[in-house]
Order: structure tokens, then sequence, then C-alpha cells
């Protein structure tokens, strides 16, 4: 029945003619494991497209939603966690193994005549598939793929005359919104997959059409073997390998919960994804008028020294010990981009990064500060409120009627004539002007940072209430100052939107250490006094209260997020000090909040990401996987020992 199938299949299209032309090829030398990385990177295409293609069913291209349905999927769907999981991992060893197959061509020579067509396909494919990285990092809306698309979006505007038609062409407008997040979803899922279908047909035809290039020693090149089975089982090795590799990736090293995209933060470090570290490391050596030379010229060098590689190397010899010129001029070119990367990831941000952190380093009230202090520029002035709001002292001193209210409000510092030695004096350390100061010591900021600070704090002018109500709603003003409201049960609330945020708990740390810790003590351990409450002591988060503690992520913060959202006052007759409703406020953003809550949980043994429907645990499918693939590989080996090898004439022979 099957024979019959097959036959009136193939009698209305060449299926047999097809398949023997695919697998029927001499390769010079033998089949090696050093050529199976062009099917190591065909497997993970597949598994891009497929787990690419399961994640469209649930993603939501918007920027209210992308978060929110990418955590849905990760945590409640069945094996959702490994679909996303596949995908991230895949997408970063895509990067990898198209290196390692462009560098394993150039060490062979096997870019050389004829096959220069060959390797511009394969240049190509390298382009594209840096294109699909850059468009698929912000499509999540999380934190790090929002300020990664933010810089590499920003580094074009420096060129004169289109840069800033440039960066408007590639966010669909001057500021990240839905416009970005809609063309980059059209091009991650759409156009670049497409190209890079067309590429890798045309790349392989091309391929098959000169024949695999063979070892460079000509006493090697005597002999061939067949493709199948011999390269074709080595291949299959190698891409099984490798596709469990990405499953070990996503069952124990996850990809992290970085937070939904918030524009307002001043804690997360912008920076582009790791393959894109070389350029960004690289345009911090161009400054100022040099700067568009550096955006424009080092990608186009990089990319032009590729494309004429095979033009301009037209000697015939394609043993590397013979080529020393060529290797020489390879190896400093890879030590050069593999400094700049790892320099890229331990460095500060550059001017690209300030100049968006800038953007977002406003009063609190949502308006600029204005200079009362002519030596003040609005550049240190910016930094300065980046500083405030970083450092957390909004969580203590309000500001034009945003911010907490457990110290002086400093809406009028810059009237009060104080010295910038007594304010650098109190940042520095605050009880050597009053020794019972509850103010935590900023001593470890540096001199620069608690310059720019204090030219923000005497910048600071009485606002009349009128402008605070007309200042920008998004930013607390307007709103009546936490130290009028009348604190009765404002915790027993609703909780808020970021209670159904999934945090990130590393940046909740920092967060924590800047806004918390004063009052609950660092990693919520502290016993700091409180006169005149009932306990005398604010209560301490790590271990928290027996009644917020809940095995359910989604229950503990619910808990936990209306007194952080509304505040509370400790029972007694007079608590010294009080919660300040950081949502209510907005001192802290949404976002923020869900970090601090991921951090809580976190520090009380609970995980705010924890899977919820994973279908299977990831670690009992990791062990059935590996078990699935050693006996697959099993019968694969024996069903390959038994195949008999074809000669040159096509006759068939034994294995002996």
């Amino acid at each position: 029945m099957i024979s019959g199938i097959w036959k009136w299949l193939n009698d209305r299209w060449p299926f047999s003619t097809v398949i023997r032309a695919a697998l029927e090829e001499d390769i010079t030398g033998g089949s090696r494991y050093a050529y199976t990385l062009g099917s190591a990177l065909l497997a993970i295409v597949l598994v891009q497209v497929v787990s690419g293609i399961f994640q469209i069913l649930y993603y939501v291209p918007t920027v209210d939603h992308a978060y929110d349905s990418l955590s849905y999927l990760r945590l409640k769907v069945p094996f959702g966690w490994l679909i996303h999981g596949l995908h991230y991992w895949g997408a970063n060893a895509m990067i990898v193994v198209v290196l390692l197959h462009l560098s394993r061509v150039f060490i062979w020579g096997a870019y050389k005549r004829p096959r220069e067509l060959t390797w511009l396909f394969g240049v190509a494919l390298l382009i594209i598939t840096f294109a699909l990285s850059f468009t698929g990092g912000p499509l999540p809306w999380d934190q790090a793929g929002y300020w990664a698309a933010e810089v590499g979006t920003s580094i074009p505007g420096s060129i004169p005359i289109v840069g800033d038609l440039t960066t408007n062409l590639m966010r669909g407008g001057p500021d990240m919104g839905q416009p970005t997040i809609s063309r980059f979803f059209a091009l991650h899922t759409a156009v670049l997959p497409l190209t890079l279908l067309i590429l890798v047909v045309v790349h392989i035809v091309a391929m098959r059409i000169n024949g695999a290039v063979g070892p460079w020693k000509s006493m090697k090149r005597e002999t061939t073997g067949p493709f199948w089975p011999d390269q074709a089982f080595k291949d299959t090795m190698i891409a099984s390998a490798v596709v469990i590799t990405l499953i070990a990736l996503s069952v124990f090293f996850p990809p992290p919960f970085t937070g939904a995209a918030d524009p307002l933060s001043a804690t997360f470090t912008p920076k582009p994804e790791w393959n894109f570290l070389f350029l960004y490391q690289a345009l911090k050596y161009f400054k100022g008028p040099l700067e568009p030379l550096g955006v424009v010229g080092v990608p186009t060098l990089l990319v032009l020294v590729l494309v004429a590689l095979p033009f301009l190397d037209r000697n015939p010899e394609r043993d590397p010990f013979k080529r020393p010129y060529a290797m020489a001029g390879a190896s400093l070119l890879f030590s050069v981009l593999v400094f700049l990367t790892i320099a890229g990831h331990v460095s500060e941000p550059g001017s690209a990064e300030q100049a968006v952190s800038a953007g977002s380093a406003e009063s609190p009230s949502g308006g600029s500060a204005v200079p009362q202090n002519a030596s003040a520029t609005v550049e240190s002035i910016s930094k300065g409120a980046a500083a405030f709001r970083a450092n957390g002292c909004s969580g203590c001193h309000m500001i034009d009627g945003a911010g907490g209210s457990i110290g002086p409000d400093l809406s009028g510092e810059g009237n009060l004539s104080r010295s910038r030695e007594w304010l650098s004096d109190q940042i520095r350390d605050p009880k050597s002007h009053n020794p019972n100061s509850i103010m935590p010591s900023f001593g470890t900021l540096g001199d620069q940072e608690i310059s720019s600070l204090i030219d923000y704090l005497m910048s600071l002018a009485a606002v009349q209430p009128s402008s605070v109500a007309s200042s920008s709603a998004g930013s607390g003003a307007g709103r009546t100052p936490s130290s009028a409201k009348t604190p009765t049960t404002a915790a027993k609330d609703a909780p808020g939107v970021a209670a159904n945020i999934i945090g990130n708990p590393e940046q909740g740390e920092l967060l924590f250490g800047k806004q918390c810790s004063s009052c609950h003590g660092p990693a919520g351990r502290g016993k700091i006094p409180n006169p005149g409450s009932s306990d005398a002591f604010v209560p301490a988060l790590n271990p928290i209260d027996k009644e917020l503690l809940s095995k359910n992520p989604q229950d503990f913060a619910d808990n936990i997020d209306k007194y952080i959202q509304h505040g509370s006052t400790p029972e007694g007759p007079g608590p010294r000090l009080h919660m300040p409703s950081f949502g209510d406020d907005n001192v802290l953003t949404q976002q923020q909040i869900s970090n601090v809550e991921a951090y809580i949980l976190r520090i009380n043994g609970i995980n705010r990401a924890a899977l919820v429907n994973p279908g299977m645990s990831p670690t009992s499918f990791f062990f059935a996987a590996v078990s699935a693939f050693l006996i697959i590989m099993l019968l694969i080996g024996g069903i390959y020992a038994c195949l008999p090898r074809v000669d040159r004439d096509g006759q068939g022979k034994d294995i002996e």
C-alpha cells in the first residue's frame, strides 16, 4: 500500500528525483564533523520558525499587552515556557553558529573562486540574522528589549541630515511607542523571515553547484565520500545535540523576567543586545564631530571587508598555515571584536545612553528644573534630577507635591541659600548635622554625581499650587500631598496594576535599597525604631508577617501591593514614621512597584515568576528529552551501521 501511494505521488511530482539530488553528493575528502555547522544552523532556523509560530498564537503586539501576553504564555500555557525558551536561546545560538560557520568557511578558504557567490549569500544571511535579533529584542516590550531598542534606534540620530529621519523611520515617530512595536513585529515575523528563507535556498543551491571545498591539503582531497549516509549521519547527530542544548538552556537557564518596559525608569542601564555591544563600545571612541563617522563608518567598514574578501584575496592557496597575512588580519579583527564586546558589557553608558536617560530626567513634578545658581548647567541639573530619583530620595522627600513625607519638603530648597558644603555634608553624612537623623548616608556616590545632585537641589524654587496642578499628571503632580492625606484605611483598598505585573527582582533589590532599606533595613531584616507606634518598630519584611505571606505568588503580591500603593499609618498614639503611598503619589511607577514586590517575594522564598501550568516539570521534560534523544541516536546509529556504502560508480558495497 505504501509503495502504491509513493508511486502515485512520484508519477505526479518528482519526489524521488529531488530526494536523490539532495542526498547523492560526493564530498571531497570524505564526511567531517567540521561540515555540520550549516546543518546545525538550519536546525536552529527550523526551531525558530516553529517556536515563533506558536508564540504568535498568544502574543499581542501592543505596548499595553505585549509583556503580559508573553508572561501568560510562559507561566500559564502548558509548555509555553519551553516555546519561549527555545525561541530566546535559539536566537542567541543562531548568532553564534552563523559566526562559527562563517569562520570555518574563512579558515578553509571556501570563499575563493569559484565560490564567491556562495560567500556573498552567506554574508547576506549574517546581516539578516543580526537584523532578526535587533527587531526581535523589543517585541516582549520588557525593560531589556525596550532600552536596547531605544539605544539602537538613537544611534543613527547623530548622522547629519538623515539622522533624525532614520530614527523616525525605525521608531515610526520621534519616540518609542506603538508604531515602533508594530514596525518591528512586521519586520521580524514577515519581511525578514521571508528574506532569510530565500537566502537559505539560494545559498544551499550555490553551495551544491560548486560542491564542498574539502580539506585544504591536496593529498586529502584525492578521496571522496558520499553525503548519504556518512555526512547525513553526522549532520543529524550535531543538529540533534544542538536542539537538546537549547532545551537544556530553556530548562536550567530560563529567559529572565526583566519587567515591563518603563520609559521613566532611571535604574535600568540602557545597553543593546550582546551581539551589538562591539558597536556600542566602538562608538564611544568617536566623540563630537567624529560620532557620525563611527555610526556609519564602523558597520559599513565591517560589511565591506566581508563583501570584498573573495575579490581581494585572489591567492588560490587555501591552507591557513600558508596564508599568514589573511589569518593574522582575521585574528586581529576577532580579538578587537571580542575586546569591544567585553568592554561594552562592563562599561558605563556612553553618550547615546546618557542622552536617553536625560530625556526622562525631569523634575519629579514633571517640569524642568530652572537653575537658580548661574554656575549650574542644564545638563548637570538634569543629571542631578535623575540621581535624585535613582537613589530613592523621592521616597522620603516631596517636591512640588509629589514624593514622600518622611523627610522635609524640598520644593523650595533653592530659596534657602544653603552652601554647597552643607548640602554635600548632608548627602555624605546626614548625622554630621543631626545625630538622630534616620536619613541613610549616600557617601558612596561619586563626586560628580553628588555635585549634579547639589546643582539640582539648589535649582529648586518654591512652586505655587497652581503650577503644580498644571504639571504632568503622569508624574503625580496635582495630587494632594501625602502629608495632607488622612491616613486611615488606605491599605485596605484594592491592589493596583503592579500586583498583576511580573516584576524583576534584581531591579527590585536596587529600588528596595534606595527606597525602603532606610526604614525596613537591608534586605528587609532591619528593626528600625518607630516611636509612637504600638509595635515601637517598623515591621520587618524578611520574614514578613504571616498574614501577608502566601505560597501563591499572585496572592502574596496582592497582599503587599495595597500597602505599597496606598501607604499606611501604624497603630499607636503618634507614630513618627508611616509608610508613604508610593503608587498614589507616583513616587514609583507601577513597573518599579512590581519589581520591589518581586524582590520582597524572593527574600521570603517565593518566586514571582513561578510556573502556574507548565504542562510538565521542566526538569522532568529535560530528562525525558535526553532519554528520547539517546534512544533515537542508537536507532539511527544502528541503521547507519547497516546501510551499504555507494562508490563513485554507484555500485553498492558492504561496509567491510
